[in-house]
């Protein structure tokens, strides 16, 4: 019996060539196909925050751009291991939201975001794509990041 696939959108590390792309291309993980790019029908302030440098789409809608990314689809072993990396649902969250491909398709895929931030986030640079930088690089050691690091942030 096969199970349905479900659509993601990766907006930051997950893309291709930037440092996280491995965790959808690693088969311990699960299924994962490219599908298409795209972006948000709904704009976003998509900034780059805490001292690890991390992509942070936040939950204020209709402020920023149509965040640029990837569409993927997983299977469910696949879309666990992406809510284990994004630590859902204790630090982002995820909704289904509306993604406009390049081929002027509308898909609904899942969108991980945070919802608890604190408001000078809006204040840095909104983005409407991520590109990892050796200005604002990426670090590896995410996995110490927690919440609370984002009301730490200069």
């Amino acid at each position: 019996m096969s199970q349905a696939l479900k659509r993601v959108f990766v907006y930051g590390t997950l893309k291709r060539g930037e440092p996280n792309h491995f965790w959808l291309t690693k088969k311990e993980n699960g299924v994962s196909q490219f599908l298409a790019k795209g972006k948000t029908v709904t704009k976003f302030p998509l900034v780059i925050g805490t001292r690890y440098n991390i992509p942070f789409l936040l939950n204020k809608p209709d402020v920023g751009h149509h965040i640029e990314g990837e569409i993927y689809e997983v299977d469910d072993a696949m879309f666990a291991k992406l809510d284990e990396l994004e630590e859902y649902p204790r630090y982002y969250d995820r909704e289904p939201q509306a993604i406009l491909t390049e081929q002027n398709e509308t898909f609904e895929c899942w969108l991980y975001l945070i919802r608890k931030y604190p408001e000078s986030m809006l204040s840095k640079p909104l983005l409407s794509s991520y590109h990892n930088t050796s200005e604002q690089a990426y670090s590896e050691n995410y996995a110490d990041s927690r919440p609370e690091d984002l009301f730490l942030d200069d």
